[in-house]
């Protein structure tokens, strides 16, 4: 029973896993001209039905609200979309002279221009009693408005905005590598794939204790819950919104997965990673609290 719940719970992991696989076994049923016929089904359906219900899932009165947080909004903004893709950018300069394939380190380069996610960051800073609503990307600012007008049906009938969008996900996945599984020529190695994993690791590591460092000094003006919120969606980056961005950006690209992939692996470590470390971030930020309620002076 328990690895049935777990299997459930994590079916969206097992979905990437199997639809990958499924590419490796049949790559025919999903390449452009095939019967799936991606380069519509995909580049325009596909598309633009993740950035419609990604607007409409957002909740529109904890977003009004979280507007007042400018200067917490600023510093996740430039961090996220300014000062990682230059870190990134640095970083590939060093590693561009090493042997690993030279299309994942394009792919690493994506993963630093992506927005951040709308679902990890705001679940796991939630999970720690963070401020979890000031997750905002600009992209799905129209379609916020538009959820205003029909916010008493969605409030009513729920729809399940995030098992559709992951759903339609793994089918541009799968598509997207049976292009690379029907291509001959591309030929990934084990080692480049290692190291890769073991760089986006000591990437998100090195950034959430950056993040936890400059928003825990005396002058920073952010509150302990401030400080989770930043240290979650100053890190994670959107495999939501990523996938169909390459999918548009790289169009017909014959290397078009291997850029996909660090991305694809950048998702689940920055799931593990923030799972394993809520519990001590939850306690640190408890202690924190009660520490400044002590100090408080009593009237």
């Amino acid at each position: 029973m328990r690895l049935l719940e777990r299997m459930r719970k994590e079916w969206f992991m097992i979905g990437i896993v199997l639809a990958i696989a499924g590419a490796k076994l049949e790559p025919s049923i999903g390449v452009n001209g095939g019967p799936l016929m991606p380069e519509i089904t995909v580049s325009y359906i596909a598309v633009a039905t993740i950035f419609f219900n990604s607007g409409l899932s957002l909740n529109t009165e904890e977003l009004t609200s979280a507007l007042v947080h400018i200067k917490l909004h600023l510093f996740i903004q430039i961090f996220t979309l300014a000062f990682f893709p230059a870190a990134i950018w640095l970083l590939l300069q060093l590693l561009s002279i090493t042997p690993i394939n030279e299309w994942l380190l394009k792919g690493l380069q994506t993963v630093g221009c992506m927005p951040p996610p709308v679902s990890s960051a705001v679940i796991l800073t939630k999970a720690v009693g963070g401020n979890e609503g000031i997750v905002v990307t600009p992209l799905l600012l129209l379609l916020f408005i538009v959820r205003r007008y029909i916010k008493d049906w969605l409030e009513r009938k729920k729809p399940p905005f995030g098992a559709v969008s992951s759903s339609v996900l793994l089918v541009i996945i799968y598509t997207t590598f049976c292009d690379t599984f029907s291509n001959p020529d591309i030929d990934l190695d084990r080692f480049s794939l290692i190291l890769i994993l073991f760089i986006i690791c000591s990437i998100q590591l090195s950034f959430m204790l950056l993040t936890f460092i400059f928003s825990t000094r005396n002058n920073s003006g952010f509150t302990p819950a401030d400080t989770v919120a930043v240290m979650f969606c100053s890190t994670h980056k959107s495999l939501t919104l990523g996938i169909p961005m390459l999918k548009i950006v790289f169009a017909g690209h014959e290397y078009l997965s291997l850029i996909s992939v660090p991305l694809l692996i950048y998702h689940p470590v920055q799931i593990l990673l923030g799972s394993v470390l809520v519990p001590t971030i939850k306690s640190w930020m408890v202690s924190r609290q009660k520490g400044v309620k002590l100090t408080r002076p009593t009237v």
